[in-house]
């Protein structure tokens, strides 16, 4: 299987952003849309969508290696590593994470040992056999662990959480955060603010690279200037929907 010369935990080390979008539909031709408009990475929704690992491993073999395919779980889980991992992924996004204890479970899974207790399998992200040993040398530098902090319990432990070693990056999620802290949906007030400030600094001081979902560029721009590297601009549907809204009230 083809892979980009350079990993996607290689290119999170880069000073340079990653901008990718987030992925939420089965549509193989979206994906690829979205691939050859310049977005290094996507997002593939597995916890907040209807797609299932077979429609997210048909993505990335779509996009890649064009585009880093980067798979967000549904929960930390074995299982749900095993066959994400397994699909030639570049990376998971572990949500919902809200201590040390279940940082360090998504490092037992994601990563092989000695680092962790990742079971070994044979499948797409092994070339179906052809590089097995190499894969196994390589997986646990190349494959990125991004932790999701979206709970006040998480930013409580946030410098315990990134020192935990076989972490690659962390990605802030600010609506859930803000629903923990009991400010549902007001991602901008100043308490969520407060909280973000303080995981983006527990990163910087970590050395581990972070970023956040932006709804718009103006917020991207944003993230970027606070030292976020690791970006998702958008969604398929939400392009999809205000270009046609604007098209439609254009013609008022």
């Amino acid at each position: 299987m083809n892979r980009p010369i350079i990993s996607f935990v290689e290119r999170l080390g880069n000073m340079k952003p990653l901008i990718g979008s987030l992925v939420s539909t089965s549509s193989t031709e979206v994906a690829e849309a979205l691939s050859l408009c310049g977005f290094e990475w996507l997002f593939i929704d597995v916890e907040h969508s209807v797609l299932d690992m077979a429609a997210a491993q048909h993505i990335i073999q779509s996009v890649g290696p064009r585009t880093y395919g980067v798979i967000r779980l549904p929960d930390n889980c074995a299982e749900h590593f095993k066959k994400a991992l397994d699909t030639g992924c570049d990376g998971v996004i572990v949500p919902m994470i809200k201590s040390v204890l279940d940082a360090k479970r998504a490092v037992s899974f994601a990563k092989y040992a000695p680092l962790g207790e990742r079971s070994v399998g044979l499948a797409r992200a092994q070339s179906y056999g052809l590089t097995f040993s190499d894969y196994l040398k390589s997986a646990n530098r190349r494959i990125a662990l991004i932790l999701q902090v979206e709970h006040k319990d998480a930013v409580e432990l946030v410098d315990e959480i990134v020192a935990v070693p076989g972490v690659d990056a962390i990605f802030i999620g600010p609506y859930d955060l803000s629903a923990s802290m009991g400010l549902l949906g007001q991602a901008s007030a100043p308490e969520v603010i407060e909280a973000i400030v303080r995981v983006r600094q527990a990163c910087i001081n970590a050395k581990v690279p972070y970023g956040s979902f932006c709804m718009t560029a103006n917020q991207a721009r944003d993230e970027i200037a606070g030292g976020g590297r690791l970006i998702a601009l958008g969604t398929d549907l939400l392009f999809m929907t205000r270009s046609a809204k604007a098209e439609l009230e254009s013609l008022a």
